[in-house]
């Protein structure tokens, strides 16, 4: 969940003296900073017209009737010098249809005359909660720029084809399903689908086969408190954590039978419903879906809804193995090594060979694994045959076939390196050494240390804190 300003600046427009009393009370006893306007007119000058970036408010509460500039008229105008800038629309004439109409235009949420005082609260604390995850994302974006953003790494024409689709339909904002087997990069190009759409709003993945169908449904809709035990608040789904953005349904094939049919609705209605919920929310977001599955096997067999497929196969875009493109292989072999920390290590002609003519059942992630392998046990600063070890001979071995007898023993490294005895070994005290011998590689600079490992900082810190406190790796 998304980390909120420790006191969230609110600004409440209402032209009724006793509401904006109320409202007033209620978002104050939730530890808010509350400004209030009295009409339309005032909630606009507040609002000022500096720095898109740079909002007074965390939030804007309007009433959507009120002399001056209305609701609506506030809230397109706040969006346009505040793209982040989340507001929520109080009425008394709220219809599904209106409030289509507002979502449409940017509202993060809607609350019809009268409502009760959890009600209130709880909207404007999930509308402030999806503001914080939209100011994430922006800085993930810029963040992602600058360091290329994992870039897809390909020259052969069966990806490039891919790469050409996606980026032609992607501002359509149309569904596309993405198939390919494990492995092949769907999130990296779903990433791209989102960002050549140019949506104002978040990128969300959700992975539908890591969760259990009752969980998985609140994780997409969302609950109010009390909607089910152990539900002591109120929390976004996926689908609302992404408006305006795009959601990622990783793994769809993996749908039970009767989400597919939630989701179904979604897709043609535009519109969730929390579980506990007492109304229905409209929604502005982009899908992508992803299967390694034959979807089509699936609905002959009755596993999966036909017209779930239909909707989601508007645009079918099917992502080569990297054995169907192995000319990629050395392209992406130096891209993992530039990313892994180690630039100056180059690779012999027989290896990339030896790479390029494995099977790779995983895929490009197993490209990675086997690149991240090999640095870590290399005999030298160039990698050769003798660096490809047979499966289980350090770590989990390569996808690959295992070196020829002339070349370096397996599991022997040079002298002064790590031997493996015949009889087995540690391996906490393999990684241990492992770990030490990176953190000597860089001067003991951590942050270079576990760019080499493939690690988060953090993880390399809690090990050398339990190496330093006598506990086996």
């Amino acid at each position: 969940m998304a980390e909120l300003p420790l006191r969230p600046r609110v600004l409440v427009a209402e032209d009724d003296a006793s509401m904006r009393r109320i409202l007033e009370f209620n978002l104050v006893e939730e530890g808010f900073e509350v400004t209030l306007a009295k009409n339309g007119d005032e909630a606009l000058a507040l609002l000022g017209r500096g720095d898109p970036e740079a909002s007074p408010f965390d939030l804007v509460l309007t009433d959507v009737k009120m002399p001056g500039a209305d609701g609506l008229t506030v809230l397109r105008a706040a969006k346009r010098r505040h793209p982040d800038l989340q507001v929520v629309l109080v009425t008394a004439f709220g219809t599904v249809d209106h409030a289509i109409e507002a979502m449409a235009a940017g509202a993060a949420d809607y609350i019809t005359k009268p409502f009760q005082r959890a009600e209130l609260k709880a909207r404007v604390r999930q509308a402030l909660e999806r503001g914080s995850l939209a100011r994430e994302n922006r800085d993930l974006r810029r963040r992602a720029v600058a360091d290329g953003d994992a870039p897809i790494i390909s020259q052969s024409a069966r990806m490039t084809e891919v790469l050409r689709v996606v980026d032609r339909v992607a501002e359509a904002g149309v569904t596309v399903l993405l198939t390919g087997e494990s492995g092949t990069g769907k999130e990296l190009v779903a990433r791209r689908i989102h960002r050549a759409s140019r949506r104002s709003g978040p990128f969300v993945p959700v992975n539908c086969a890591a969760l259990p169908a009752a969980l998985l449904e609140s994780e997409l809709f969302g609950h109010e408190r009390g909607a089910f035990t152990g539900a002591d608040r109120s929390r976004l789904g996926r689908f609302e954590q992404a408006q305006g953005g795009t959601l990622m349904l990783d793994e769809v094939g993996e749908l039970p039978l009767e989400l597919q049919a939630k989701i179904l609705r979604v897709l043609e209605e535009r519109v969730i419903d929390r579980l506990g919920g007492r109304q229905r929310v409209p929604i502005d977001v982009a899908v992508v879906a992803a299967t390694n599955r034959d979807l089509s096997s699936a609905v002959q067999a009755g596993t999966f809804r036909e017209d779930l497929f239909h909707r989601l196969s508007v645009i079918p875009v099917r992502l080569p193995a990297l054995r169907e493109r192995a000319e990629d292989i050395p392209l992406l072999v130096r891209h993992f090594l530039k990313v892994l920390g180690a630039p100056e290590v180059s690779v012999a002609p027989r290896l990339l060979a030896e790479l390029e003519r494995a099977p790779w059942p995983g895929n490009v992630r197993e490209l990675k694994n086997t690149v991240s392998r090999m640095l870590l046990l290399r005999r030298s600063d160039v990698l050769d045959l003798g660096d490809l070890a047979p499966p289980g001979a350090a770590l989990d071995g390569p996808p690959t076939q295992v070196a020829p007898a002339s070349s370096a023993p397996s599991g022997v490294l040079a002298p002064g390196d790590l031997v493996l005895p015949e009889e087995g070994f540690s391996l906490p005290d393999l990684e241990k050494e492992i770990v030490l011998k990176a953190l000597a590689r860089f001067d003991g600079n951590r942050s270079a240390a576990a760019r080499y490992l493939g690690i988060p900082r953090h993880v390399l810190l809690y090990r050398l804190s339990k190496y330093e406190a006598g506990e086996p790796g």
